[in-house]
């Protein structure tokens, strides 16, 4: 790819995506920055709906909000537990402290239905280790 057209690419991902309730989602950090990968694990707060399977949980802005960190590259991967017990989300970010304020402001974990657990994770790259 040209490098004009990458650095155009790359200062796109920059700009900061929508508020949410609590605040706005911080923008993407520069390529010189380096990303820690973080595993979360959300599991029900005070406000969880009880009786309820995690997809009927409120509030529908957590949708919202997971998308828009996916949008501007924060969001690897996310998805709930099939036996509604939680979910997990894989995130990048430039430290613990942007990891921690990612996290509070999605605004699940703001109203209480979700309770967390950030962790700085290393995942194995298998992929370099098959031979074909």
């Amino acid at each position: 790819m040209k490098p004009i057209i990458m650095l155009m690419l790359c200062a796109l991902l920059v700009f900061p995506g929508a508020a949410s309730a609590t605040g706005a989602v911080p923008a993407m950090p520069t390529p010189q920055q380096a990303q820690t990968t973080y595993l979360v694990l959300y599991r029900p707060g005070p406000a969880w709906a009880a009786g309820k399977p995690i997809r009927q949980q409120p509030p529908k802005e957590h949708g919202r909000y997971m998308l828009e960190l996916f949008k501007q590259g924060k969001l690897r991967s996310a998805g709930p537990f099939e036996d509604d017990s939680g979910a997990a989300v894989v995130l990048l970010a430039v430290d613990a402290a942007e990891a921690e304020a990612l996290v509070a402001a999605d605004p699940a974990v703001a109203e209480g239905v979700f309770r967390y657990q950030i962790h700085p994770w290393s995942p194995v790259p298998w992929q370099q280790y098959v031979r074909d």
